[in-house]
């Protein structure tokens, strides 16, 4: 760490402003403000991972006990036969393919019109898509709610699947990440008689793993931790996803024999395993490429 500062050339602070009292005293508090910011974050998550541990005696023992007697991994498998909860996991899984195959598609191919085609009056429409991103999403809920019952589409998947095939966000990094890509490309396709639309998949989809990357990983867990929208939709038990399934329990735990406030834990612990690993693995990607398509050189 010293070395790295030591050799810092750019940004606000240099080497040199290392070296005076001030500025080290400012380095610290920010260093200490961050510290704490990150044991904010991860306490909750390593309470809830240790408390799921715990039978329900232990979650309300005098003196309390923040790591459990036992880790008995066969809990696990207890909590996830008990409920059937591998069909609410297919579920959510189904959700997620599809938001993420239409979030890919859908803002790709709309980024591809506003960046490279760019037809007559695009401005006008990408200007549109633009002021839709400064609405909050709650007031579009009722409406939206009044179209898919119009339409017949409750108790299916394909209003999640379009939902998340519409964000500005998305189309925002896809659009600015392809102004980045290389002129001569498309001229050359051109030049080879390549339509615009096959284009899009010859020359634009190869080049742009990075960014299609960060988009779906971003759907997938926005789409893996949906709750309202699942909530209002799937109304159907055998539909459910994970944390509908998650709001349910909570006022039917009496219900289930043998499930109680320590299961309800241990299937916390389950529904956010799946986006901690992704983040855990594609950590570098998401930071560094998401960046990369989000801001314009």
């Amino acid at each position: 760490m010293l070395k790295k500062l030591t050799a810092k050339n750019s940004g606000i602070l240099t080497a040199a402003d290392y070296k005076k009292t001030g500025f080290r005293v400012l380095y610290g508090a920010i260093i200490f403000v961050l510290l704490v910011a990150v044991l904010t974050a991860l306490i909750p998550v390593l309470w809830l991972f240790l408390s799921s541990f715990k039978d329900a005696s232990e979650l309300t023992s005098t003196p309390y006990h923040f790591f459990p007697k036992a880790f008995d991994i066969k809990k696990l498998a207890e909590v996830w036969n008990m409920l059937d909860f591998w069909k609410y996991f297919l579920n959510t899984v189904i959700v997620v393919i599809g938001a993420v195959i239409c979030s890919v598609f859908f803002n790709g191919l709309l980024a591809y019109a506003f960046a490279i085609v760019k037809p007559k009056g695009w401005k006008i429409f990408y200007a549109l898509v633009m002021a839709s991103y400064m609405i909050p999403a709650i007031t579009s809920i009722v409406p939206l709610y009044n179209q898919i019952v119009n339409l017949g589409m409750i108790n299916s998947y394909a209003p999640l699947w379009l939902m998340f095939g519409a964000n500005a966000y998305y189309l925002m990094m896809f659009k600015n990440y392809f102004e980045s890509l290389p002129k001569a490309l498309f001229e050359a396709a051109e030049m080879d008689r390549c339509g615009k639309f096959k284009a899009f998949f010859k020359v634009v989809i190869p080049m742009s793993r990075p960014i299609i990357g960060v988009v779906a990983i971003f759907t997938m867990t926005a789409a893996w931790s949906d709750f309202l929208l699942p909530y209002l939709i799937l109304q159907d038990e055998n539909m459910m996803t994970v944390m509908v399934k998650i709001y349910n329990l909570q006022s039917t735990m009496g219900s289930v024999q043998g499930f109680g406030p320590d299961k309800l834990l241990m299937i916390l612990t389950i529904s956010i395993l799946p986006q901690i690993i992704i983040f855990a693995l594609f950590q570098k990607q998401i930071t560094g490429s998401s960046a990369a398509g989000a801001v314009k050189e």
